[in-house]
């Protein structure tokens, strides 16, 4: 039960994106398909519970003096890992991703949990944080890749869901990411005020 309601912690009540707003760059940057959206959120996933498994593993032997940059460490070299795969397996997608794939060293939420999660934890409790934080990263990201991909070019993974002609650029680009999110947060925010009532 414990591991249900941190997992449920990091789907819903912490949801990075939509409910704490971190890692909007990628958030913002990387939604212009879902599948994109989808791709970056599985990565952050892997880096999450790596490195969180590994942090709180060695969190007894690291000193105080140096455990950011003993942190920052583990998720270059899981970071790294996740690099070398995804250009060997997926180079399409990586390429698409570019830059925000090495990013992920510096992304707010990865090292948050590591100092706020796992760096207090148990091995196993931090590993189902990681997959929480995770999963609610990667549902936003991909959520969020879905409403720019449909409104921007009708087409949903690629699939035809409109005719051709349909379709705002307006979506597909920096300003549509922001329009979406904005939102898709409201209604976030509009369901949790629901339910808070009941």
């Amino acid at each position: 039960m414990k591991y249900v309601k941190i997992l449920k912690n990091g789907i819903v009540d912490e949801n990075p994106t939509f409910v704490l707003l971190l890692g909007m760059c990628p958030t913002l940057a990387t939604t212009t398909s879902a599948i994109n959206g989808l791709g970056m959120g599985l990565a952050t996933v892997f880096v999450l519970v790596s490195s969180n498994i590994v942090i709180s593993a060695i969190k007894n032997v690291v000193p105080d003096a140096v455990r950011i940059p003993a942190y920052i460490v583990v998720i270059a070299s899981f970071v790294t890992i996740l690099q070398m795969v995804m250009q060997a397996f997926v180079p399409d997608l990586y390429r698409s991703l570019g830059i925000f794939i090495p990013l992920i060293v510096v992304n707010c939420i990865v090292l948050g949990r590591a100092e706020a999660f796992a760096s207090r934890n148990g091995v196993i409790a931090s590993g189902f944080d990681g997959i929480g934080i995770g999963m609610g990263f990667t549902m936003a990201l991909t959520l969020l890749g879905v409403v720019r991909e449909l409104l921007g070019t009708g087409k949903v993974f690629g699939i035809n869901v409109f005719p051709e002609n349909y379709g705002a650029l307006l979506f597909v680009l920096a300003p549509g990411a922001f329009i979406a999110l904005g939102y898709l947060i409201a209604i976030v925010n509009k369901i949790k005020n629901q339910k808070s009532k009941i």
